[in-house]
């Protein structure tokens, strides 16, 4: 719900906003949704996920907007660049990490779901 008379600001790939002091880069990351953003702040070596990234795998990808191919580059070009130490938090589950994930990059490459 947006609250009336605020127009909704858009985000965009590789944008940069400030929240509560701290620098937060904005990742386009589509695969579970066309729009999909994760959030990442270096300086606390930490990415909100969302609905792209969870601990064991990407997100679901069975709808008819949703992509599997796409969420998989989406990790691969947006998420495994980043530090390996980098600090995990999916909308929903346990956190995980940017190396715990990428081990199993290629196991979900060849599942195919």
């Amino acid at each position: 719900m947006v609250h009336p008379g605020v127009v909704p600001t858009e985000l965009s790939d590789g944008q940069t906003i400030e929240v509560a002091g701290l620098s937060v880069k904005v990742l386009h990351t589509p695969g579970h949704s066309p729009g999909g953003v994760c959030l990442h702040i270096p300086d606390l070596d930490i990415l909100i996920s969302g609905d792209t990234l969870f601990q064991g795998g990407p997100g679901a990808t069975g709808r008819s907007f949703s992509d599997f191919p796409t969420i998989l580059d989406s990790i691969r070009e947006k998420i495994l660049t980043l530090p390996g130490s980098t600090k995990v938090l999916p909308g929903h589950g346990g956190a995980t990490t940017v190396s715990g994930e990428a081990a199993d990059y290629q196991a979900w490459v060849a599942r195919g779901h």
